[in-house]
C-alpha cells in the first residue's frame, strides 16, 4: 500500500457506505484524496470528525447524474493538486420493486447516477488519468455480473457500467491506463437504505441484515489492493463469488437459487 502515497484519489459517493470508508482508508495511507457527493455537508462533518489536514484533501459537491459537476470535479481537482492518479467511480443508488410495479422514471434516475455517473466522471479525468497512466475503477456489484430479481433497475445500470469499463479497457490496452470493475457481494453500507421502491421514494429501512456482510471497511481495503495491483476485476464475498461461478457452469439452477434467496429478504416483493 506504501505505492499508493502521494497518489491523487478522487472518490464519488464519499459520504456514505463504500466511499466514506474509501476515504478514510485513503487518508490513512498517506493519499491526496478528493471527496464528492451531493451533500457537502456531510463531508465537511466528516473531514471535522477526523481532523485531517486540509492540505491533503478537498471537499466537492457533486451530484454525478450532471455533467457539468462532474467536468467541475476534476477542473478543482486539477486546480488543488495538479494531477489525477485515480478515479473511483463509487457514487450509486438501488431500488427494489417488481418490474410489473415500477414506474419507469426509477430506472432513469438509476441509470443518471450509476452509468452516466460513470461516464461522465471518467470522460473529463481521462486525459489527467491517461497522463499518470493511472486507474479508473467503477464500483459495481454482483448483480452486474448476475441479474438479481426486484433489482432490475440496479442490475441494469450495474451491467451498463461494466460494459463501458470493459470496453473502455481494450481501448487503452497500450495506454498504460488501468481499468478495474470491483463487484462487492452484500455490503453492510447505506445503499439499501436509500434504495428506491417502486414509486422512486426512498425504502427507508434495509431489508437485511447488516451484521452478517462484509464491513465497507473491508471492502475499501480490498477495492486499494487491486488498485495497487493493477487487477482487472475484484469480486467480493465467498456468496458473490459462488454466484458468479453457478451463473457460468449451471445458470437454469442459479436462477432458482436466486429467487429463493432474495424471496427470504422481509416484506419480499415475490411474497
Amino acid at each position: 500500500m506504501d505505492k499508493l502515497k502521494n497518489k491523487v484519489i478522487i472518490i464519488t459517493g464519499a459520504s456514505s457506505g463504500i466511499g466514506k470508508a474509501l476515504a478514510i482508508e485513503a487518508m490513512r495511507n498517506n493519499m491526496r484524496v478528493v471527496l464528492a457527493a451531493r451533500r457537502k455537508e456531510l463531508l465537511e462533518e466528516l473531514a471535522a470528525k477526523h481532523s485531517w489536514n486540509p492540505e491533503k484533501y478537498i471537499l466537492v459537491g457533486t451530484d454525478v447524474s450532471r455533467e457539468e459537476d462532474c467536468k467541475s470535479l476534476t477542473d478543482e481537482t486539477i486546480a488543488k493538486f495538479g494531477k489525477i492518479d485515480v478515479l473511483i467511480n463509487n457514487a450509486g443508488i438501488s431500488m427494489r420493486a417488481l418490474f410489473a410495479d415500477l414506474d419507469l422514471e426509477v430506472i432513469k434516475k438509476l441509470m443518471d447516477v450509476n452509468f452516466w455517473g460513470t461516464v461522465y466522471c471518467t470522460k473529463h479525468a481521462l486525459p489527467w488519468l491517461l497522463k499518470s497512466k493511472g486507474s479508473v475503477t467503477g464500483v459495481s456489484s454482483i448483480a452486474g455480473i448476475r441479474g438479481l430479481p426486484a433489482r432490475t433497475g440496479y442490475s441494469a445500470s450495474k451491467f451498463a457500467m461494466q460494459g463501458f469499463l470493459e470496453a473502455l479497457r481494450t481501448e487503452n490496452l497500450k495506454t498504460g491506463l488501468h481499468v478495474m470493475v470491483a463487484c462487492p457481494g452484500f455490503t453492510s453500507s447505506n445503499i439499501r437504505k436509500t434504495a428506491l421502491a417502486n414509486d422512486g421514494s426512498v425504502q427507508g429501512e434495509s431489508p437485511r441484515k447488516e451484521s452478517e456482510m462484509m464491513s465497507a471497511e473491508e471492502v475499501s481495503r480490498h477495492i486499494l489492493k487491486g488498485i495497487v495491483k493493477r487487477k482487472r476485476t475484484l469480486v467480493l464475498t465467498s456468496q458473490g463469488k459462488l454466484t458468479v461461478v453457478l451463473n457460468k457452469i449451471l445458470p437454469g439452477l442459479t436462477d432458482k437459487l436466486v429467487f429463493n434467496h432474495m424471496a427470504k429478504e422481509p416484506d419480499s416483493p415475490f411474497k
